[in-house]
């Protein structure tokens, strides 16, 4: 009767720390980032909360050395070292501060967004166990990109008058996605498939401003929509340095995406009314329904991690193809970007400590990040920043060798794109991320007795 207790316990305070996180989501929501104009937007963080706060080190990362895990979203070869059904939930807080090289003014953004939600769950038969062989599949759906930006310029061109121009956008891609993952020996496969969706609409608004004559406005509207199924392929290989220490090499391919889309473009004079809508004068041109395709690049990670009963250490390389984006046969400003990474993680426990004292069992994180950012503009500029955690759990310490666990991992990034060197803007991040990890053992079935 314990064990049903304590799994009630589990579900009410799981329930509790969702309910507060989608609320959280659904309370603020103010994102401007002028750079998500290009290509498909901002690439939104891949990692889970435990490898965010390492830096974002996922390729050879497996969090199941200790008494509770969280499911890589990275590297689907990790998955067979799942011991237990788990739910993995994320979101994150970040404010965004974009100054100009060239004058004292910025911007600040604050922006509240879900990050992942991912549920993974042994599948092994008993014949394959008894071979050796473990077999862990999962699913989930998260962001891959967001494009959110409003932006006002105000010129005086030579000759003519001055000019407002507003820049607006939003749209994105996300994935609905299934991952199975299988680990013979030292050796683990694995591979996440599904579907990535989405939007994209820009829109260029023109005005003459003058005190006496009026000026109808034009507008410039494209407004696209997109899917396509996706492939990811991943790769660890484990090396016993000693009894207590082990090496474990990983890889990750992200295929190229080739997405479908369809899109409609306008280009016509308006007038805005009272109330900001938008009226029709004149349409100069209008094109329907036009078919075409979307390349999303391909993209690789190359890691390692050392760990031991107490000990993560690690680090990735990350490498991106984004010279070979296209949108309708046309790029864009981009390049290909590399990202270092090194983080490690502590943990004062080990999988046999006993004691009630939760704070044994919190696990704590540091890391940090170095790469050239994809965007080029004018010149490269690097993109880095630092990163600290912890996975804290929320349940007691003697239910997890029931494979029975909550725990809550934070973390914080203090990052930045570009520098003052660049003759453009740099955008400092400061982000705060937020994850709930659940499982038990017992989630799929029925139990009255101890």
């Amino acid at each position: 009767m314990h064990l049903a207790k304590s799994t009630i316990s589990i579900y009410k305070t799981s329930t509790f720390f969702i309910f507060c996180f989608f609320i959280t989501h659904l309370a603020t929501a103010q994102e401007n980032s002028p750079y998500s104009r290009f290509g498909l937007g901002d690439v939104v963080p891949a990692q889970n909360m435990a490898s965010r706060g390492m830096g974002g080190i996922s390729a050879g990362f497996v969090d199941g050395k200790s008494v509770f895990q969280s499911i890589n979203l990275n590297n689907p070869a990790s998955l067979p070292y799942l011991g237990t059904t788990t739910l993995d939930i994320g979101g994150e807080i970040d404010t965004r501060v974009l100054k100009s090289n060239n004058s004292p003014s910025k911007y600040r953004a604050t922006n509240t967004l879900i990050s992942y939600l991912q549920l993974g769950f042994p599948i092994t038969p008993q014949k394959m166990k008894a071979k050796g062989y473990s077999w862990v599949a999962a699913l989930g759906l998260k962001p891959v990109t967001r494009i959110n930006y409003k932006v006002e310029q105000n010129v005086r061109v030579s000759g003519i008058d001055s000019v407002n121009t507003l820049f607006e956008g939003n749209g994105g891609v996300s994935q609905a996605n299934i991952s199975s993952g299988i680990k013979y020996k030292n050796f683990s496969f694995g591979f996440t498939t599904g579907y990535s969706f989405g939007n994209r609409n820009v829109s260029t608004q023109k005005r003459f401003v003058n005190d006496s004559i009026a000026y109808k406005f034009s507008n410039t509207e494209a407004s696209a929509r997109f899917g396509a199924l996706f492939l990811n392929l991943g790769a660890q290989y484990a090396i016993s340095l000693n009894k207590k220490t082990t090496l474990r090499l990983g890889a990750t391919a992200n295929l190229q995406q080739n997405l479908k889309a369809t899109r409609n473009d306008i280009n016509q004079t308006i007038l805005y009314g009272a109330d900001g809508s938008i009226f029709s004068i004149d349409t100069v041109t209008f094109n329907r329904e036009q078919q075409g395709i979307i390349n999303l690049p391909s993209s690789y990670t190359f890691g390692f991690t050392v760990t031991n009963d107490h000990w993560v250490v690690g680090a990735d390389i990350d490498y991106a193809n984004w010279a070979a984006y296209r949108y309708f046969g046309k790029n864009d400003p981009l390049q290909n970007s590399y990202k270092f990474r090194v983080g490690a993680q502590y943990f004062p426990a080990d999988v046999n400590t006993t004691s009630k004292n939760k704070l044994i069992y919190v696990k704590y994180r540091a890391g940090f990040f170095y790469g050239n950012d994809y965007i080029k503009l004018t010149t490269n500029r690097p993109e880095y920043g630092f990163t600290v955690g912890a996975g804290i759990p929320l349940t007691n310490p003697q239910r997890y060798r029931y494979g029975e666990f909550v725990t809550l991992n934070t973390g914080a990034e203090i990052g930045q794109r570009g520098n003052r060197t660049n003759v453009s803007f740099r955008e400092n991040v400061f982000r705060v991320n937020i994850g709930i990890t659940m499982s038990a053992s017992n989630w799929f079935q029925k139990r009255k007795y101890d």
